[in-house]
């Protein structure tokens, strides 16, 4: 490798110390379809020199095979682009992460996909990274997906930008439309929480400005990419004003020792600090700042440590500890979030999910969907549900308190995931905006009570002698699937009633009888086995 210094052949641990101590920054590379993304991170790798031997002369191979630069030469996109269906489509799908480091700087580079069908992805890639290099083709100026991805890294909180335009070398090298460029995204990005903007023109094929100035474009006079990468500034980003430190993990290895281990999301910490456990309120004082290599005297995002304090407090995983010299967190069990969404089967208000923020996790839903985002073109739409790759403007309601600061202020206490009960697969990705309003409680509809429960509130008659045996055998697998079901027998006076009551309440009534004039829908329960029943129940769409 081109940067490693003298150490590494003189003084192997000295090295590694020094490596250790580089500064951190990740990047995401976002834009549309076949703008060079994969090819750009490719040519800083190459003109670097941060790829190995056998990396290159595999790269030179699969090029023969899967390449889209022509014959003779290298696509140095199939460095990142690695799965079989990315080759053949040339297309980058999955997010592909890459590492390497210069003489100053350590790197993590996320690939992200151009697709729209794959915002999720570049949603996932960003949401970590403190830069983006979002990447403009130089004939076809700003585009619908650079919009898109331009918007889901301002809503991510990235504030470091390069715009790359690329393929200078199919324009002539033209200022001219480098300036124009330059001017509709500045435009567009007006009404974006951006910051700071800087505009490279690139040829990632070629390698102009990249690693190395571009004698092609004289007109250019800042530095090129390898450049700003390495002297960009980032760690004023980060929050070290509001000290947080959520709980991941209570250490208790004997009776004289009782720690709390996290990773300190914002703000520093020291020995002696007055602190603060919420939601419970209680106070004490840090005794000791643990790590494996021995006690500190303060910690910093994103150490992972130890505390432990003077007073036995009662703290457990899922709390905050905060220190009381900085401004406290909001403590409440409802907020207003963006979501994206990240799955085929819709958000819809009042269905019950699992929310993990930070380290606590809590049941809940969504109880309300103010505005979906047109991420083409900022405009807000009514919704009433957000499917797959949509973001929206939602209100989310816990069944449990959680300590949460706005995305803005602190990414580690304002991001949250939201997770499917039944499959346990994560369905959605928010950042917290502001605390919820009160006064925007609603009546509950049939249409929530319906999303919470997963079915339509429905009558069901059960006919035949083996009505008593198959109704609670069906009330069982209902239940175990999720839904809310309960048996109606004849012993009631008013039966059709009180199954109308239970029908109002969002719940199924399995009815037993003969006389239920009531009933939407009727099954014989000598000839309908219980899963025969439960199909219908599936294909008529009273549970889903």
């Amino acid at each position: 490798m081109s940067h490693q210094s003298e150490l590494i052949s003189t003084d192997i641990n000295a090295y590694l110390a020094q490596h250790e101590r580089k500064e951190l920054l990740r990047f995401l590379t976002c834009g549309n379809v076949d703008d060079g993304k994969s090819t750009l991170i490719g040519r800083l790798l190459h003109d670097s020199k941060m790829i190995y031997e056998d990396q290159l002369a595999a790269v030179k191979a699969d090029s023969v095979k899967s390449g889209t630069t022509g014959a003779g030469q290298i696509d140095l996109a199939l460095l990142v682009d690695g799965l079989q269906a990315e080759r053949e489509q040339g297309i980058t799908i999955d997010v592909a992460y890459r590492y390497f480091s210069t003489s100053t700087r350590k790197f993590i580079i996320a690939d992200t996909p151009g697709h729209e069908q794959y915002t999720r992805n570049m949603a996932t890639g960003a949401s970590t990274c403190d830069l983006a290099i979002i990447l403009i083709d130089a004939r076809y100026g700003v585009q619908t997906q650079t919009k898109r991805h331009s918007f889901i890294v301002s809503l991510l909180g990235i504030k470091r930008i390069i715009v790359a335009i690329n393929k200078m070398d199919l324009i002539e090298f033209s200022e001219e439309k480098f300036n124009q460029i330059k001017e509709d995204y500045l435009n567009f990005v007006k009404a974006l929480d951006l910051h700071d903007i800087r505009f490279i023109p690139i040829s990632a094929l070629n390698g102009d400005n990249v690693v190395n100035p571009s004698e092609s474009m004289p007109w250019y006079t800042g530095k090129p990419m390898m450049e700003t990468l390495n002297t960009i500034e980032i760690a004023s980003d980060r929050n070290f004003s509001d000290a947080r430190f959520p709980v991941q993990y209570v250490n208790r290895p004997n009776l004289d020792f009782r720690g709390f281990c996290g990773t300190v999301s914002s703000g520093v910490f020291h020995k002696g600090d007055r602190i603060t456990a919420l939601p419970s309120g209680k106070s004490s004082k840090i005794k000791s700042i643990v790590t494996y290599d021995g006690e500190l005297e303060q910690v910093f995002p994103p150490m992972a440590v130890t505390l432990t304090l003077e007073d036995e407090i009662d703290i457990s995983r899922g709390d905050m500890i905060i220190s009381k010299q900085t401004a406290s967190p909001t403590v409440a069990d409802k907020f207003k979030a963006m979501i994206v969404w990240m799955t085929e089967k819709a958000l819809t208000p009042g269905r019950q999910y699992i929310i993990k923020l930070a380290t606590r996790t809590a049941s809940g839903s969504i109880s309300m969907i103010h505005h979906r985002v047109d991420v083409n073109t900022l405009e807000h739409h009514d919704a009433s549900e957000l499917n797959l790759n949509e973001i929206g403007l939602c209100t989310v309601n816990l069944n449990a308190p959680v300590v949460f600061d706005p995305y803005k202020r602190s990414k580690g206490t304002g991001s949250f995931i939201v997770i499917d009960r039944l499959s346990n697969v994560t369905v959605g990705a928010g950042m917290i905006t502001d605390n919820a309003d009160e006064f925007n409680l609603q009546p509950v509809s049939p249409e929530d009570r319906a999303a919470r429960f997963g079915q339509k509130a429905t009558v069901i008659l059960l006919k035949g002698h083996k009505a008593h045996e198959t109704a609670y055998l069906l009330e069982r697998k209902l239940f175990d699937n999720g839904h809310a079901a309960t048996v109606v027998e004849t012993l009631f006076s008013e039966p059709d009633e009180f199954a109308q009551l239970i029908n109002n309440a969002g719940l199924i009534a399995l009815c037993i009888g003969l006389n239920y004039e009531a009933a939407d829908i009727e099954f014989d329960s000598e000839a309908d086995s219980i899963d025969d029943i439960y199909a219908t129940l599936k294909s008529e769409k009273v549970i889903f």
